[in-house]
């Protein structure tokens, strides 16, 4: 497997002959470019996941791909693009991609919450290979690979980020959506998923616009 980051929670997953770029929002560069992708997924609507600006010229870019997000994305955008509930089964050739989770995370009891699906990427014997949770803090109910965390976010608190990271357990956890926070500010976050993540789950940090083999 090799995922490389763009910034904030874009990451680009080449896994069993498939590339797949997750979540090209308002925070990411340097995904303009990239061609031959297999699918394109946005687990939910908010502009810093899908960048209402740039994306129709990465469709363009990458007429093959399929295209998957949440359930009202693709209702918001209309076909070709494919609502992945939870539960779903999309196959890309080798590659199995399940949906999972179905809503994002409550920002505040007054504001909608809106859907959010979770993409876990694998085969059927071992589903969760690579996992992007978007914004949202669900569980897998099968071991996991690596698991791309939210490190920082306007829902969630240091602690909730490290109790999801302790739930998950994964084997690899890769940093992501920390684009709203100063660069001077992210050791704070790292440093404590770092110290207190499980025994035997590894903390990658891959920087924007670079990329780690698993």
């Amino acid at each position: 497997m090799r995922i490389a980051h763009f910034g904030h929670s874009c990451v680009l997953v080449e896994l069993n002959g498939a590339k797949i770029l997750f979540d090209p929002g308002t925070f990411s560069h340097g995904f303009e470019g990239i061609t031959g992708l297999d699918a394109i997924a946005i687990t939910h609507q908010h502009p810093d996941h899908i960048d209402p600006n740039r994306i129709e010229a990465l469709v363009d870019a990458n007429p093959s791909a399929r295209l998957l997000s949440d359930p009202q994305t693709a209702q918001q955008r209309g076909e070709p693009w494919q609502a992945v509930h939870a539960g779903n089964i999309v196959t890309l050739g080798d590659l199995q991609i399940t949906g999972g989770g179905g809503k994002h995370a409550v920002i505040h009891p007054e504001l909608p919450v809106i859907d959010n699906t979770v993409f876990q990427l694998g085969t059927a014997d071992d589903p969760a290979q690579f996992v992007h949770p978007g914004d949202s803090l669900w569980v897998p109910p099968v071991s996991v690979g690596v698991l791309a965390v939210p490190a920082v976010a306007p829902w969630m608190k240091i602690s909730e980020a490290v109790d999801y990271l302790r739930a998950v357990a994964p084997r690899t956890a890769v940093p992501i959506h920390y684009g709203i926070i100063a660069p001077e500010a992210q050791g704070i976050y790292f440093g404590r998923l770092s110290e207190m993540r499980p025994a035997d789950t590894e903390f990658a940090l891959i920087e924007p616009e670079d990329n780690k083999t698993f």
